[in-house]
C-alpha cells in the first residue's frame, strides 16, 4: 500500500522523503504549501494538529489499520520499526540512534532554523529586523553543535557507527544548509566527508529533489507573513 506524504521541500520534509527512498517504500506526495497557509487547513490539522509538516498517513499501520503520524522524528522511528531497517540490530544500537535523533530534534533543527531566520529572513522583513545579538547567538550555537558532530564522526562512517540510520537521515538535511547558517567546514573535515558521502547516495539525491520545483527561490512578503506572523 502507498503511504501519503504530506510535505513541503524543507529540511524537515526532506527527512521523510529521503527515508522513504532509502527504505524503498511506495509513497504519494501531497504538497503542503506552507507559504500559502496550507498547514492551517482543517483537513491537514486533522492529521497534524500542530500545523507543521511533514506528516504521513499509512493505510497499512499497526494491526493493518490506517495510522496518521506527525512530527518528523516520530515518523522516522515509525518507519524504521515498521521495516526493521535503519535502526540498528540491538537495543544498544537503538539507544544510540535515539540519542542522536533527539540531538537533532532538540538541537540542530531548532538552532539551525533560528540561524536561518535571523540571518536570512528577518533582515528581509518589513521593516527589516537585523538583530546582531540573535544572529551571533544562533550562529555560534550551530557552530558548537557541528563541532560536536564532527568529533562524533572522527572514527565512524555514519553518526552511530558503520551503518546508515534514521539519525543520519534526520541530521543531514539541516547540516547541508551550513553555508546559509554562516558556518565553515574548514575545521570540520569529518563532517565535510560525511555530508559529501551521503549526498552521493541516490536515495538522498532523489529524496531531496522531491517537490523542489514548487518552492520559490525568494520568499515573498505574503509567504513571510504567513510563516512568521501568523
Amino acid at each position: 500500500m502507498t503511504i501519503d506524504l504530506h510535505y513541503w521541500p524543507t529540511p524537515n520534509g526532506h527527512k521523510i522523503s529521503i527515508a522513504l527512498e532509502e527504505l524503498g517504500l511506495p509513497y504519494t506526495v501531497k504538497l503542503v504549501n506552507i507559504g500559502a497557509g496550507d498547514q492551517f487547513k482543517p483537513e491537514f490539522l486533522a492529521i497534524a494538529p500542530n500545523n507543521r509538516m511533514p506528516a504521513i498517513v499509512d493505510p497499512d499501520g499497526p494491526d493493518g489499520a490506517p495510522i496518521a503520524i506527525f512530527e518528523s522524528g516520530a515518523i522516522l522511528q515509525y518507519l524504521a520499526r515498521k521495516t526493521g531497517q535503519l535502526y540498528g540490530r540491538s537495543e544498544r544500537d537503538r539507544v544510540a540512534v535515539d540519542q542522536w535523533l533527539m540531538w537533532q530534534m532538540g538541537g540542530v533543527g531548532p538552532m539551525a532554523g533560528q540561524a536561518h531566520h535571523f540571518l536570512k529572513y528577518a533582515p528581509q522583513m518589513d521593516p527589516p529586523q537585523v538583530l546582531p545579538y540573535a544572529q551571533d547567538r544562533y550562529r555560534r550555537e550551530v557552530g558548537r553543535l557541528y563541532g560536536v558532530l564532527d568529533r562524533q564522526l572522527a572514527d565512524k562512517s555514519f553518526v552511530t557507527g558503520d551503518s546508515l540510520t534514521i539519525a543520519d537521515i534526520a541530521i543531514w538535511p539541516w547540516a547541508m544548509g551550513w553555508e546559509g547558517q554562516q558556518q565553515s567546514l574548514d575545521d570540520k573535515p569529518h563532517l565535510a566527508r560525511w555530508l559529501e558521502a551521503l549526498a552521493a547516495r541516490p536515495a538522498f539525491q532523489k529524496g531531496r529533489a522531491v517537490g523542489a520545483e514548487a518552492r520559490q527561490p525568494v520568499m515573498d512578503k505574503q509567504a513571510m507573513d504567513t510563516l512568521f506572523k501568523r
